[in-house]
């Protein structure tokens, strides 16, 4: 998985949105859309094809993606893009938009770690959260931060002898045990945005988790009990 690498899948309204914050922000980011029209005269990294296409998905870099933003106007083709990037990828951060409130949990089940329903309102959401994923995780750990749709970002600061303490991100299995998952982590002066299950939570680390507010509480009322 490569740091600093968004795929955004879909170039309509809600992506286009994205698209601008991406392209102003220091990230590297290829996009996926089957209307070949929305690339003329395009000069960044693009694919044209079907994001549910898993030959597709490869070929614009889905597996090294540290991101994945899903911004399909049908939700079974997001619900289908979902399963195949995170069957790829099993380490991104995988946001996506869903067109009607019916489809929410689902894709929450097909892997996605944030999913909206307002296709506007979802553009401009899952743009900041994408810029912060990337290189402004210290913005989020230095601060709570309460986002749309109920989902939450909270920081724990890890303390000698708890639970958190010298355990990997893949012993905890956090997605499974509480349905949130650590999304960062600040040690000393650095900020640790590539997190897959290898990672060692340590003494002194800041974490920022990232999930709905009930499972955010849940989990911190077990760790610190």
């Amino acid at each position: 998985m490569e740091n600093n690498f968004v795929l955004l899948i879909g170039f309509g309204d809600a992506g286009k949105v994205i698209f601008e914050v991406l392209e102003k922000s220091n990230v590297r980011f290829t996009v996926v859309d089957a209307n070949p029209e929305l690339f003329q005269g395009s000069d960044f990294d693009y694919i044209v094809g079907n994001g549910t296409d898993e030959d597709v998905l490869k070929r614009a870099g889905v597996e090294e993606a540290s991101t994945v933003v899903i911004a399909l106007s049908n939700d079974s083709d997001v619900m289908f893009a979902t399963l195949i990037s995170r069957r790829l990828n099993s380490d991104a951060i995988i946001l996506a938009r869903a067109n009607t409130c019916t489809s929410i949990d689902k894709i929450y089940k097909a892997g996605a770690d944030y999913v909206s329903s307002l296709s506007i309102v979802a553009g401009q959401m899952l743009a900041k959260m994408t810029s912060k994923c990337m290189d402004t995780v210290c913005e989020y750990i230095n601060e709570d931060i309460m986002l749309y749709e109920g989902l939450s970002i909270e920081k724990h600061h890890v303390d000698t002898g708890e639970y958190l303490e010298g355990k990997s991100i893949g012993q905890l299995d956090l997605i499974n045990a509480f349905g949130c998952k650590i999304i960062g982590i600040q040690r000393g002066n650095s900020i640790i945005t590539d997190i897959d299950a290898s990672v060692v939570i340590q003494k002194g680390d800041v974490v920022a988790v990232l999930g709905i507010g009930e499972q955010v509480s849940d989990f911190l009322e077990h760790i610190t009990s």
